[in-house]
């Protein structure tokens, strides 16, 4: 389990250097995501790095990501996580940051030896009343 938790760490390290090549390296060729953005799935190529490198210019630097509360379960060549994160940012043209906390499920398979991310689910709860709004508000 060590060796998946330093994927998912070095991941979020990656991110923030803004080596995108690097952190798409511990993907699968193709993950199955459910993001934060529309739409509500897709299928990624993770050998085109321009997507990632695209929203990553959205930015006036390389977000950072934290980690919190992560769990691994394993059975063989498969593995899923589960971790509670946050990602600060500032958008391009503000001058203030802001941070938004997450989930995130990963599934993951061994490949040839490695550990890859095969699936990514991030998700934000929203309140259940008359405004449906996303509850960006929470921390952990």
């Amino acid at each position: 389990m060590q060796e998946i938790r330093e994927v998912i760490e070095r991941r979020a390290a990656l991110l923030q250097s803004g080596d995108v090549k690097a952190m798409l390296a511990y993907s699968a060729p193709e993950v199955v995501e459910f993001s934060l953005a529309p739409p509500l799935s897709s299928r990624v190529d993770t050998t085109d790095p321009a997507p990632t490198e695209q929203w990553l210019a959205t930015f006036e630097a390389p977000p950072r990501r934290e980690v919190t509360q992560l769990e691994i379960t394993t059975d063989g060549d498969v593995a899923f996580a589960t971790s509670i994160d946050s990602m600060t940012a500032t958008p391009k043209g503000s001058t203030e940051p802001f941070t938004l906390w997450y989930r995130v499920t990963l599934g993951l398979r061994r490949i040839d030896g490695r550990w890859l991310v095969t699936h990514e689910h991030e998700s934000v709860p929203f309140h259940m009343d008359a405004e449906m709004r996303a509850a960006i508000d929470l921390e952990p």
